[in-house]
């Protein structure tokens, strides 16, 4: 009689436990579903994608790897960062590469002949966007960096056959 008496309040509590476990997981979920849509609809207000910056930002246009002319500069840039708060002086080092679209009209002007030797000006475009950062903001907006090297090349060069920045920097 002692062991069904057991029995009976050990199927007791493995109900009362299955309700309250499906109780929380209801209240949990729903509330995860709200703040969800809370930060959602903050990031929404404030811009911000949810993958990163839009292609269209970061100047990566829907040109194919076929029609795509690859110029790395050619010698490692060392640039130095601007420092931080406590006056800590930060370098970043690394190479650069520029996409060219090789459809484009612009492109018999602008090809990988022309730039090396305009190489210059397009390592004090980046010099300048770049050492304009301190390195915690190189490290973490490395999308809106390249977007703004971008935009600054294109204006140079009065042209958009240069679609794409790369560059792949270690910082110290």
């Amino acid at each position: 009689m002692k062991r069904n008496l057991l029995s009976i309040i050990i199927l007791a509590l493995l109900v009362v436990n299955i309700v309250l476990s499906a109780i929380m997981m209801v209240t949990v979920s729903s509330a995860s579903r709200k703040t969800a849509a809370l930060v959602a609809d903050i990031s929404t207000i404030i811009g911000l994608e949810i993958d990163g910056l839009p292609a269209s930002d970061v100047g990566a246009s829907s040109v194919a790897m076929a029609d795509t002319a690859v110029y790395n500069i050619t010698d490692e840039m060392t640039i130095p960062l601007k420092n931080d708060e406590d006056g800590t002086a930060h370098y970043a080092v690394g190479n650069v590469s520029l996409s060219l679209n090789k459809t484009h009209d612009d492109y018999k002007t602008y090809n990988e002949e022309t730039l090396a030797t305009s190489e210059g000006i397009v390592k004090d475009i980046i010099y300048s966007v770049l050492g304009s950062h301190t390195v915690e903001e190189a490290r973490s907006n490395s999308e809106q960096i390249k977007s703004e090297i971008l935009v600054k090349i294109q204006e140079k060069f009065a042209s958009e056959v240069i679609y794409g920045v790369s560059f792949n920097f270690l910082y110290n």
